[in-house]
């Protein structure tokens, strides 16, 4: 068994599974990897700079010696640019000696989530490529004590640049840490194939949503530190896969009900407040407490009357706030209509469910009688792969076989890192999983093959052929992809490189190459179906309330698929 599989199974015994994981944030000293790049590779201006990629205790000491030289003059200034190896989210601390002139020394910092940023400069009057301090602070001027520490932040970033401003000066640099502030709690769900990549795929979405678990589940920890309700669907989906019952899932839904009074719409959007009900319904179902349904039960049923009274006798969608599906098509009215009208219908099912849980007459039939009247409504049915994925999944297509086809032949030069997850569990709940493997590899490999350690809140695939790495000086000729891609309130490097919306493929390979899905709140009946596709085995791990599943999936020398099946008590498995 793959040590990562025995590694989640042994926490979750440890752990017990208590019935809700709460989030304690740590934080964590990480040393540079290297050094990308410098200002002065004579000698002259910067010297012994290997010092900084050796240990460093954390504490100062006037015996200690060992320090980075920097010296600033008027027709050169200091600086080098260091690389944490993955994205951070949390502080950068600096560590200086006991200089001859005994006085602070004036720095700048910044920090970036790509190479590109962390050279950058924040110039809003000039700045071609967007360059921000929005949310977060990534561009300081501060001063350092000498024979002392200093701790800026938080952001969420990659590199750091440091630049002498005093002249003339020798400034010892002892040590350049990022303090890493992250929940730790440990993943309990887990994934390991045949394909490395896919595995890849699967841990760097885990590991986007576990920075972006901070106080609240957030959208992003450099910009869009934010609780965005429609982006934070995908993200949900992820915890539940991946860490179970968690604390933080609930505060991030209680806040926006609670910044969100009715008739509001949460953030503005309509389709953002079926998301929070779509929410709820999900994590109903994979951790069976009714109680907690019960307590939001006044404001679901809110939402549906809401909702209701946006539904004309004909069955049309006419929501009011921003109408809105993703940036993308947020230009597209017609694309918009049809998607909200998927939304709705898929709103009001999951409100007829929630309602048969709660035992609530009341709701059911203000559901009901609402898709009732949907029913009757033809729509035209655009070709855009987001309209054509909630109508799947909404199951509004009136021919699915060619609404899939329209999705792979739309392919993923149509894809954005939040609907593209929409776009893959479209295919795969029509019987096209190996299809959406190859787009999960093909899309999402593409980030990490630019040397993301994180995904990205975009990614315009066809920009991939001529682009640099992000984790590099952009050679002359090779695209920037930060600093030139982007669009919409992600232009340049403005764009978000730690976005939770683009794990989706994580819990999509739980959920449909192992093929986990409960089919009872709180797990207790599960559907274990797997789909390998073009893979020979996976295994791993999926959490309920009562323990870890495992499930062990591999062809034999005939091709056929063979199961094995580790469930805890009380969880019943249907193959």
């Amino acid at each position: 068994m793959n040590n990562l599989i025995l590694t989640a199974l042994a926490v979750a015994g440890a752990l017990m599974l208590p019935m809700q994981s709460k989030a304690e944030i740590k934080r964590t000293p990480v040393a540079p990897t290297r050094i990308v790049w410098m200002s002065d590779s004579t000698g002259e201006f910067i010297k012994n700079p290997d010092i900084l990629m050796k240990d460093f205790s954390g504490q100062v000491s006037v015996a200690d010696n060992n320090c980075t030289v920097l010296r600033s003059t008027g027709k050169h200034q200091a600086a080098l640019l260091v690389d944490f190896g993955k994205e951070l989210h949390g502080a950068i601390r600096l560590s200086s000696g006991m200089s001859a002139a005994n006085r602070p020394m004036r720095l700048r910092v910044r920090l970036g989530e790509s190479v590109s940023e962390a050279m950058s400069d924040v110039d809003p009057a000039n700045n071609i490529h967007n360059t921000t301090n929005d949310h977060a602070m990534r561009d300081f001027e501060l001063q350092v004590p000498w024979l002392g520490s200093v701790e800026l932040g938080n952001s969420g970033f990659r590199f750091a640049r440091i630049d002498l401003l005093d002249k003339d000066t020798d400034f010892l640099l002892r040590n350049i840490q990022a303090i890493s502030v992250m929940i730790d709690d440990p993943e309990i769900g887990s994934f390991n194939c045949s394909d490395e990549r896919l595995n890849k795929i699967w841990e760097t979405g885990a590991y986007t949503v576990k920075l972006n678990m901070q106080d609240y589940l957030w959208d992003g920890i450099k910009r869009d530190r934010l609780v965005w309700l429609g982006d934070l669907h995908p993200e949900v989906v992820t915890v539940n896969y991946v860490w179970g019952n968690h604390d933080v899932v609930r505060r991030t839904l209680d806040f926006a009900k609670a910044d969100t009074p009715l008739p509001g719409w949460m953030n503005g959007f309509s389709s953002y407040a079926m998301w929070w009900l779509l929410i709820h319904h999900d994590y109903y179902m994979h951790n069976g407490d009714l109680g907690y349904l019960r307590e939001n039960r006044d404001y679901i049923l809110g939402l549906v009357r809401q909702i209701d009274e946006c539904v004309d006798a004909n069955g049309e969608e006419h929501m009011t706030g921003v109408r809105f599906l993703d940036w993308p098509t947020s230009e597209k009215a017609d694309v918009i209509h049809d998607g909200l009208q998927s939304l709705t219908y898929m709103t009001l099912a999951a409100a007829s469910r929630i309602a048969d849980w709660l035992d609530d007459k009341e709701m059911k039939d203000v559901a009901t009688s609402c898709m009732k009247r949907m029913d009757k409504y033809s729509m035209e049915h655009t070709s855009e792969s987001q309209a054509v994925s909630l109508s799947l999944l909404a199951g509004l297509s009136e021919d699915a076989d060619a609404a899939c086809r329209t999705l792979i032949d739309n392919g993923i030069n149509s894809f954005s890192p939040f609907y593209g997850y929409y776009a893959i569990e479209a295919l795969a709940q029509n019987g096209h999983v190996e299809e959406a493997m190859k787009m999960i590899s093909d899309y999402w490999g593409a980030m990490i093959d630019l040397g993301a350690t994180t995904y990205w809140e975009h990614l315009n695939y066809p920009d991939v052929k001529n682009a640099a790495r992000i984790d590099e000086i952009v050679p002359e000729g090779s695209y920037d992809i930060h600093a030139d891609g982007g669009a919409y309130c992600y232009v340049g490097l403005r764009q978000s490189l730690c976005h939770g919306w683009g794990a989706g493929p994580t819990p999509w390979l739980q959920r449909h190459v192992l093929g986990v899905r409960p089919l009872e709140p709180g797990f207790r009946t599960v559907e274990v179906k797997p789909e390998l596709g073009y893979l020979s085995f996976a295994e791993g791990t999926v959490p309920t309330p009562a323990g870890p599943l495992y499930v062990k999936a591999r062809k034999d020398s005939n091709g056929k698929t063979i199961v094995e099946v580790k469930a805890p008590k009380g969880v019943k498995v249907k193959k």
